[in-house]
């Protein structure tokens, strides 16, 4: 299926370059807000008492649950022509942020729980909208690699959190990690409000280049449905965040309870390794995306699917080793190899669909990515590693990671099924 793509809005460079680098730090805030509860959640683990599945479920699916189903109905609102993306974008800023400063106010499992859902809903109003204006304002040459430095606030913001809140966790405490890290959204939430610009209320509109309706969901749907290549390539970016949602928060748990690392060092020399290895990989996804997608598109996900087959015996290794210093020195490669997907995988969802049809595809697959990934992952993990406690004790989270390094092997076979359909699907797009 292909349509005449929406005229895009007249913005200069600069604009452009600015609106890329004010998504990039709002996602920086959305993923700061959203990860640092896995450097905090062995405190929080002691200070209140909880088992691993309790863990698993506060840094999982109570975020997850609400922000995914929540994600189809906001693209919707952003899909709608007279809609406004930038405001949307401002005030789930500011909600998720405010909601992150609750965090660090409650006293037991189940305020800490609630406000958790509350990060949740304020954060599923931020990429189907940021997708869908990215793709508005930049031109389909550099989609990809629009789509990955916005995802480069995946890495960054995961490094801040573990940085920035293990040192708080060590020197203040978790509680006033939270509030330290959740303050900062609300100013960034005034900024995007006053300084961004809606590209729909600037559209040139021709008789030959109309200004899109919104699919109706049935019809969004239907176009997603059409595509042999969409249902593939979702279910193998739900695997990738399964795994990487789920080894995030315990590979984080494994170096303090198996190397006896405080949170501080941990958020310090994990946070560190993993930021970087992610902005490489992220940002060379979608340069790879990019530079050989164009002449032929199968090539827009060879990138991820070579690079998570390569990933899965480094992670086993680094999971065995029992010196901590070599086990993060291994930890990176295989990191920059599972950060390769984002653009690419985004790039696709966007490329597949008519512009009426954006934000929806957007949020289907954060939906996958979120309710399988994120809501599922930590919480899976948490549960196998109680189950193995008895036979493991201590070592149960190891024995959870070595069978999750091979398991990176599952979303590359489904990103190749996806990359069979990418020449005839994404043509014209």
């Amino acid at each position: 299926m292909s349509s005449a793509p929406a005229p895009v809005a007249p913005f200069d460079r600069r604009y452009v370059r600015y609106t890329l680098w004010v998504l990039l730090v709002v996602y920086i805030l959305n993923f700061l807000d959203r990860q640092i509860v896995n450097i905090l959640a062995e405190p929080i683990k002691n200070d209140l008492g909880l088992s691993d599945t309790q863990v698993g479920l506060m840094t999982g699916l109570a975020f997850a649950l609400f922000y995914a189903v929540l994600g189809i109905p906001i693209a919707r609102y952003a899909d709608a022509p007279q809609s406004n993306r930038v405001g949307l974008i401002s005030v789930s800023l500011a909600v998720w942020s405010g909601m992150t400063v609750l965090c660090g106010l409650a006293t037991n499992f189940v305020q800490l729980l609630l406000a958790r859902i509350g990060v949740g809903v304020g954060e599923a109003g931020c990429t189907p909208a940021a997708h869908s204006l990215i793709t508005d304002t930049v031109e389909p040459a550099k989609r990809a690699s629009s789509i990955a430095f916005y995802g480069l606030g995946i890495p960054i913001g995961g490094l801040l959190g573990m940085v920035i809140g293990g040192f708080l966790a060590d020197a203040y405490g978790w509680r006033s990690a939270f509030v330290v890290v959740g303050l900062p959204g609300l100013l960034m939430a005034l900024l995007v409000w006053f300084t961004m610009k809606e590209p729909r209320r600037f559209r040139v509109v021709t008789a030959a280049a109309p200004a899109p309706l919104r699919a109706t969901f049935k019809e969004a749907l239907a176009e997603i449905r059409a595509s042999r290549a969409f249902v593939p390539l979702t279910i193998g970016g739900g695997f990738v965040a399964f795994l990487g949602y789920g080894k995030g928060v315990w590979t984080t748990i494994f170096f303090q309870r198996t190397h006896d690392l405080s949170p501080g060092e941990v958020g310090l020399y994990l946070g560190i390794g993993y930021g970087v290895a992610g902005v490489i990989g992220t940002w060379l996804g979608g340069f790879l995306a990019d530079r050989f997608g164009r002449r032929d598109a199968r090539h827009y996900l060879t990138a991820p699917i070579v690079s998570m087959v390569v990933a899965a015996p480094l992670l086993f290794w680094s999971y065995s080793v029992d010196d901590w210093r070599l086990a993060l020195v291994i930890l990176f490669v295989p990191t920059i190899a599972n950060s390769l997907y984002y653009g690419p995988v985004y790039a696709c969802a966007q490329s597949l669909v008519s512009a009426r049809s954006r934000a929806v595809a957007a949020s289907i697959m954060v939906f996958a990515q979120n309710r399988i990934g994120l809501g599922l992952g930590p919480l899976f993990f948490g549960l196998l590693s109680d189950a193995l406690r008895p036979l493991a004790g201590d070592e149960s989270v190891r024995w959870v990671l070595f069978g999750a390094a091979f398991l990176g092997v599952v979303p590359a076979f489904f990103f190749w099924r996806a990359s069979r359909f990418l020449n005839a699907e994404m043509k014209n797009r």
